[in-house]
């Protein structure tokens, strides 16, 4: 019974065993047409591109070569040298160069009545504000009563002096009665210059009480209220404005910092009045911003009724020229991995060719890019249609 058991278990071991030798043998074949395939798959592309290029070089030889080639349509246009520029593009706005906040020159005061409204028209010296005054009133009469009677105490000392002295020299009385009566019209001389001169004071602190502007211009900003004080903190302000005088303003990148001075051209674009204004910087700062990282460039501009304060503007500022220059439209620019190439036209046997010509580039200015070198007066560029060209193609512009 033992050996019929035995016998059966190593059957069964045996057959296993020539499973499992099948299973990896075909396991074994199809990895090897796997790997029989992707290296096939690897030649036909290196076939393929050995035919491409060599169709290539063949009709780039001999054009005739290749009859039944199909030219590809496309766009050329013959290169001129012209001036090329490079501005920095910009957010500003318009602000007025001559800008005035109004203060009580007498300091803080109640307002007693509002002589101008916001968007009022102004010009210099014009009353705006009277502010609370009785109490400096009720003082300048005062000092205006002492002084009169200083002035009549002053003449009795001067009548009393001149009486002592005229008796002085005839000889009658004494020294000490005279320089008592001299010193007595001092004092009092002294005391009136003091009491004209308080007279004085409070004259200028009744007359700051009427608040005047100190530019022409428009009252941009009008929010003080009848009865507060005027000037105190928290209170309303009066601003003037000169719209006659205006100026564009941005901030300008620290890495533009050599690129732009006083005198530099500006182009400032105001999109809500389709308006262009030429100008030049007046003025550059001198520090840069610790949170933009950037610096303050204005440029003064013409007088305008249309130009507003605060108004939105675009500041094109040329930084970059160059005379004799070649620009090409930017989406005609191409790489690969040699570089930055375009396409050109060139005309072999009578036919067109398409070829590869490496550039050098600069400055781009809006959908144009200046080319440094690669390319020169006369060349013909491919500016529509280069998309799938390759070295050598057959091209053709469609004209007859």
């Amino acid at each position: 019974m033992r050996n019929i058991l035995t016998r059966s278990s190593l059957f069964f071991v045996v057959l296993v065993m020539v499973a499992s030798c099948k299973h990896k043998g075909g396991d074994d074949t199809l990895a090897a047409k796997k790997a029989e395939l992707e290296t096939l798959k690897a030649d036909q592309q290196k076939t393929t591109d050995k035919i491409a290029s060599l169709e290539a070089e063949i009709i780039k030889l001999d054009p005739n070569a290749a009859p039944d080639q199909k030219p590809k349509l496309v766009a050329l246009d013959t290169l001129h040298t012209g001036d090329f520029t490079h501005y920095i593009e910009l957010q500003g706005h318009i602000d007025a160069l001559n800008m005035s906040y109004i203060t009580p020159r007498s300091g803080p005061a109640q307002v007693k009545e509002i002589y101008v409204q916001q968007g009022q028209m102004v010009k210099k010296g014009q009353l705006l504000l009277k502010l609370d005054d009785a109490v400096l009133k009720q003082n300048l009469v005062a000092a205006t009563q002492g002084l009169q009677t200083m002035k009549t105490q002053l003449a009795y000392a001067k009548d009393i002096y001149q009486r002592q002295k005229n008796l002085w020299d005839q000889q009658i009385g004494t020294e000490v009665q005279l320089i008592t009566d001299k010193n007595n019209v001092t004092t009092l001389q002294n005391q009136l210059d003091a009491s004209q001169e308080n007279v004085k004071v409070i004259q200028e602190q009744v007359n700051a009480t009427s608040v005047v502007s100190n530019v022409d211009g428009v009252a941009d900003q009008v929010t003080v209220k009848q009865g507060e004080y005027f000037g105190a903190a928290g209170s309303g302000v009066i601003k003037i404005v000169n719209t006659n005088v205006l100026k564009a303003v941005s901030n300008i990148p620290e890495n533009y910092l050599n690129s732009v001075s006083v005198g530099s051209p500006v182009i400032v674009s105001l999109p809500d009045l389709n308006k262009t204004i030429n100008a030049k910087v007046t003025f550059v700062g001198a520090s840069i911003d610790l949170i933009n990282r950037g610096y303050m460039v204005e440029a003064k501009l013409p007088t305008d009724p249309d130009l507003k304060p605060n108004q939105l503007a675009l500041i094109k500022i040329k930084d970059y020229g160059a005379a004799n220059a070649i620009a090409i439209p930017l989406n005609t620019l191409q790489n690969d991995d040699k570089g930055k190439y375009v396409l050109v036209a060139n005309a072999e046997g009578g036919k067109l060719i398409a070829h590869k010509r490496p550039v050098v580039i600069g400055l781009i200015n809006n959908d144009m890019i200046e080319i440094k070198s690669g390319l020169k007066t006369g060349d013909v560029l491919i500016t529509e249609g280069f998309g799938s060209l390759y070295e050598g193609q057959l091209i053709t512009t469609g004209a007859q």
